[in-house]
Formats: C-alpha cells, sequence, structure tokens
C-alpha cells in the first residue's frame, strides 16, 4: 500500500512503497521523499530507512529547502530487516564471522533494480547522486559509492563500521592488514570529482583496541581518510570530517548534522 503525507509550507510529500528485489529474494519497503513540484531532483538514498522518523529526514528537507539552502532532491530511504546484518556490509567480502555475506546481493539491488525503478518513476538529474548510510549501513553506502563512482558522485557515512574486518582480534588482527573497507581503498584508485563526508561522535564507543586514547570508531575514520588521501583526495576539499562532541552512535546525534550533510551533498 501506498501512503502520502504532505507538509503544507514546502509542499513535501511522503510516500511509503514496495519494491520486490529478485537480487535479495524478498519485498524490499522504501520510504521516498520529495517536492510536490518534482522536476529534475537530485538523488540520495539511504540506508535504514526504517529511521527516517528519528533522523527527522522529512522535517530537515522541509526547512533546507524553504530557506532555499538545497536544490529539490528525491531522498529515498530503504528498509531493513532482519538480515540487516548479512545483506549490509562490503560486497565484495563478508567479515570474519560471515556478516554481510549478501551484502553484493544488497548492492545488486541498488544498482539494478532500485534505480531504474527510481530512473523510470521520477524525473531525476544525472549529475548529483548521493549514496549514504548509518553504521553498518554506512559501511555500506562507501562501499556501494567507491566501487560504482560514476553512479554516485559523493557518499556520506555517519558512524561507520569501518571496524569491519576479517580477522578476530584473538586471532592475530592488525589494523594494517585486516579492515576490509580500508583494504579495498588502498587497492582501488582515485576517481575524478568523487567526494566524501564522514561523521564520528566522541562518544560513539568505549573499545580503543590499540590504547592510543582515541575510540576506534574515530581512528578507523580517520586512518580510511587517510587511505583516501593517498590516492590524492584532499582533505577539506573531497573530504569532510565532522567529528560531534559528546555525539553518540544513534539517531539523535545523526538527525543533529544531517543539515550539514544535506548541505555539503546539495548545497544551492
Amino acid at each position: 500500500m501506498t501512503i502520502y503525507s504532505q507538509n503544507s509550507s514546502s509542499e513535501i510529500l511522503q510516500i511509503e512503497d514496495n519494491i520486490y528485489s529478485a537480487y535479495l529474494n524478498r519485498t524490499v519497503h522504501i520510504t521516498l521523499i520529495y517536492p510536490k513540484k518534482n522536476n529534475s531532483l537530485n538523488l540520495i538514498i539511504f540506508n535504514d530507512g526504517q529511521d527516517f522518523d528519528a533522523l527527522k529526514i522529512k522535517q530537515w528537507i522541509s526547512s533546507l529547502m524553504d530557506d532555499n539552502k538545497i536544490s529539490p532532491i528525491l531522498c529515498v530511504g530503504i528498509h531493513a530487516n532482519n538480515e540487516r546484518l548479512q545483506e549490509y556490509g562490503t560486497a565484495s567480502q563478508a567479515d570474519y564471522k560471515n556478516r554481510g555475506n549478501k551484502a553484493h546481493h544488497h548492492a545488486n539491488f541498488v544498482l539494478k533494480e532500485l534505480l531504474p525503478f527510481l530512473e523510470n518513476s521520477y524525473s531525476l538529474s544525472s549529475k548529483n547522486r548521493v549514496m549514504a548510510g548509518f553504521s553498518l549501513g554506512g559501511l555500506s553506502a562507501m562501499d556501494i559509492a567507491w566501487n560504482h563512482p560514476k553512479v554516485f558522485a559523493k557518499v556520506g557515512v555517519f558512524s561507520g563500521a569501518l571496524w569491519w574486518r576479517q580477522k578476530a582480534e584473538e586471532d592475530g588482527y592488525t589494523d594494517e592488514n585486516d579492515r576490509i573497507m580500508h583494504n579495498i581503498v588502498r587497492k582501488g584508485k582515485y576517481h575524478k570529482n568523487q567526494q566524501f563526508w564522514f561523521e564520528a561522535g566522541t562518544n560513539d564507543e568505549t573499545s580503543d583496541r590499540n590504547n592510543n586514547g582515541i575510540i576506534d570508531a574515530i581512528d578507523d575514520t580517520l586512518d580510511l581518510m587517510k587511505e583516501l588521501e593517498k590516492h590524492g583526495y584532499k582533505k577539506n576539499e573531497d573530504i569532510v570530517y565532522r567529528q560531534v562532541e559528546g555525539g553518540e552512535h544513534n539517531q539523535q546525534t545523526w538527525s543533529k548534522v544531517m543539515p550539514e550533510f544535506l548541505t555539503w551533498a546539495f548545497g544551492q
């Protein structure tokens, strides 16, 4: 069933819909948010669309569009289900516990099923398309965008699960060799015009693997940024990092920085 809601001030529509995915072998629920006048929309796709209400996505889009701070967008949220730990991750490799073993199917759903559906249903610009996500969904967004730079010009990673590793700590894990996303970027190359936005909170977690006084969530994010810089991406130009003092691993923290992210992605 399709459900419509509308914000009268900005004429923002919110639609709940379903798409059957042959790759995931299930019906995927999606939330779509866009202006009633919707010619040539920029596109952003979020993992974990089931959290849109807690993230206040619709309110932020309406407010930013009212103030002419962002261009018109189609915002799409992919709802995860009980297979989230299998469907999100890195498409080329599951982690050491075999989590993320369906991540390649999720990537195919986004690229070969969801995108064609959106392109056939809405008037989309081909210039500015963004992938984003939170925690494990952020890792997934980074992996999909990095491996498909001609599809996604920008990616947003909120508290990304960049610890995703191929070896357990007790089995000889090292930061240098075993973080999967870092290895993927390290083996990749510079993609012209691709840009990255990372967020981490100082209270994202308490774990500190290397005992350097910096929590792993921040260390893993900064180290991934270093790998990008080695390819020629420039900090504060191609790469933006937002560290939230007191920020936690939750929708409340991510919602607070959402306006900054959306303005970075789609600023007028």
